[in-house]
């Protein structure tokens, strides 16, 4: 389903996703992972990895908010992507934000 919705909500424009520890606007509760569709890769700040689908960016500093093993699924009941390991939910309700212009 995860692949399907992306496809849908991405269509036929260029670009890469990126996972993102989303800090502004947060509070003191710390941050948020968001899903964006950025075009390209930052090659100074991003790493890519693979996921259960393709392949996703990160930045190099997030590194340390994140489990070793992600999933990227998507929840047809909360009609939003989430993000899992093993381990955890790391967020259950996760939009993608499109940052192509």
């Amino acid at each position: 389903m995860q692949k399907k919705e992306l496809n849908k909500q991405v269509g036929d424009q260029n670009g890469v996703l990126k996972l993102r520890y989303e800090t502004e606007d947060c509070g003191c509760s710390g941050g948020v992972p968001t899903l964006w569709f950025v075009p390209s890769a930052n090659e100074n700040e991003d790493l890519s990895f693979e996921t259960n689908d393709r392949p996703v960016l990160m930045e190099k500093s997030n590194l340390i908010f994140f489990d070793d093993e992600l999933k990227i699924d998507y929840s047809t009941s909360a009609n939003s992507f989430q993000l899992k390991s093993p381990q955890q939910i790391l967020n259950g309700r996760m939009a993608l934000i499109s940052k192509i212009k």
